[in-house]
């Protein structure tokens, strides 16, 4: 039997997807399975990819740790896993602050870029782009010394205000874009029926922008929620530190649970995905909003 060139051509296609969707959601995949397994399970060879029995011990060791007690009967749970529910709430400060902060200065300044006319607009975009070409790790420093001249080290603060400077940019480069595909009649006829620059923003361009707003939240909260160098850098103590430092140094003791650092990584990875999940049918229109113009 002789094989069409289209059905060779979907065919090759579709494995090509399997073979890309199980690279991609192996980890993921492995990373459920192992949070429910026992640690002997874990370390088996070969691995059980299928937990049997499951166990929701490591998720009940997370809790009671957060409530204050290390639970005796869990196999090698770290002493810092007293840390891990403080720490999600440090995440979730700053991550909900920095979306909020970052909205606030990005969306203002990417509208006046895109519809106000001044001196200098293109090169101040080109200078605002250009800062996001320095490698984070070449800004410790600068950024070290800045937030301790505030007095804001060991603190939330310090992550809201670096984490701030490198999210806006590309913040409002992405809603330039997006402001700049619509047309300039709808700013000059809200002027024209009395709204001032302010009321045109909020009243005609927000809601037309939601789709690039709901990717600039994403975009935000992402970044400050996994962030490492920065907080790795300007926290010291439990009261300041963020998921990642705590997941990270679950693996500095002596001994090592892998079941409670997935179980962990499960938790951590909850308020990414439930938001992600929430504003799915946003995410892609805003992505590639302003990448057409025409």
């Amino acid at each position: 039997m002789i094989l069409s060139p289209i059905f060779v051509r979907r065919a090759a296609l579709f494995a090509a997807s399997v073979l890309l969707l199980a690279y991609v959601l192996g980890p993921v995949a492995w990373l459920l399975s192992s949070a429910l397994q026992r640690e002997a399970d874990i370390t088996s060879i070969p691995p059980h990819w299928i937990p049997h029995p499951p166990t929701l011990a490591s998720f009940r060791a997370i809790v009671q740790a957060g409530l204050g007690t290390l639970p005796a009967d869990a196999a090698f749970v770290p002493s810092t896993a007293l840390y891990l529910l403080p720490a999600l709430r440090n995440s979730l400060v700053v991550a909900c602050a920095v979306v909020v902060l970052n909205l606030a200065v990005s969306v203002p300044a990417a509208y006046a870029m895109a519809k106000i006319r001044y001196v200098g607009r293109n090169l101040s975009v080109y200078f605002m782009l250009a800062t996001r070409v320095i490698p984070d790790i070449a800004l410790v420093v600068p950024f070290f010394l800045f937030v301790r001249k505030l007095g804001l080290l060991d603190s939330v603060g310090a992550l809201i205000i670096t984490y701030l400077a490198v999210t806006v940019p590309f913040s409002v480069f992405m809603l330039l874009s997006y402001f700049e595909g619509l047309p300039d009649e709808l700013d000059k006829a809200a002027r024209v029926d009395g709204c001032s620059r302010f009321g045109a923003l909020v009243r005609v361009f927000l809601p037309l922008a939601l789709p690039a707003l709901v990717a600039v939240i994403l975009f935000t909260f992402l970044t400050s929620w996994n962030e490492f160098l920065f907080a790795l850098m300007f926290t010291q103590t439990a009261a300041s530190q963020t998921v990642p430092i705590i997941v990270a140094s679950f693996t500095s003791d002596f001994t090592t649970s892998f079941s409670f650092i997935n179980a962990a990584g499960v938790v951590a990875i909850v308020p990414p995905v439930a938001i992600a999940v929430m504003f799915e049918r946003y995410i892609v229109s805003g992505l590639t909003a302003g990448a057409v113009k025409g």
